[in-house]
């Protein structure tokens, strides 16, 4: 398991969300990349030293610090639509190989090199942004659909990563709810919602709606 590449966002004109500037236009960059925690939501920053985000209302901060692709679901998907489809090209800051980033468990950690320790926190949801950037007609409901997301990662231990580095899992938690049950459950299957509590690491925003559905499935006394 390892990284293929790291990449950073070229701001460019965000024409889909009402928005000025949009950092999804990520490219893969040589050498070393500076990770640390961002701080809240709210300000654009994130875990990679030179990136950002810019709907600041929706991406960024501790739970949302770097976005993991595998390169085995890009291949997938270049096949599906037939076209070329580069790392980074899914706004993602770490395309990997080797690792099954949907079906990683929510808290799982993940060492990358020597220093960098990240958590599994969350499933990317897609966005209008996301379907402008690759043209695709429909493409929110194609994704929804095909329940590869990729995953959110928390920023546990700083340090650097680049290009090439090994990645290992060294904390798998008790439970069952992996990246792909998030998604569903957050998608199209919001029955599945209660079963994402059974994580403690699972940002707040997703265990409260986990919490709305089950109150709102408990019988009246």
């Amino acid at each position: 398991m390892k990284l293929l590449s790291v990449n950073i966002g070229h701001p460019r004109p965000n024409p889909w969300k009402g928005l000025r500037l949009t950092g999804i236009d990520k490219r893969p960059v040589d050498g070393p990349v500076a990770v640390a925690a961002p701080g809240p939501k709210g300000t654009g920053a994130v875990g990679l030293a030179g990136d950002r985000v810019h709907d600041v209302k929706h991406h960024g901060g501790v739970d949302q610090a770097v976005y993991a692709y595998a390169r085995e679901d890009l291949d997938a998907w270049e096949a599906e639509l037939a076209r070329t489809l580069p790392n980074g090209v899914f706004g993602e800051n770490l395309t990997t190989l080797g690792l099954d980033v949907n079906g990683a468990l929510i808290g799982e950690r993940w060492r990358i090199g020597r220093d960098v320790v990240l958590e599994v926190s969350c499933a990317r949801i897609p966005c209008r942004t996301f379907q402008g950037w690759l043209e695709q007609e429909g493409w929110i409901k194609r994704f929804t659909k095909a329940a590869r997301p990729g995953a959110y990662l928390r920023v546990i231990e700083p340090g650097e990563i680049r290009a090439g580095d090994l990645v290992e899992v060294v904390h798998r938690p008790g439970h069952e709810v992996t990246v792909e049950l998030v998604f569903r459950a957050m998608t199209s299957e919001p029955d599945l919602l209660p079963r994402l509590l059974a994580a403690d690491a699972l940002p707040q925003g997703e265990r409260r709606r986990a919490l709305r559905r089950v109150n709102a499935q408990a019988p009246e006394e």
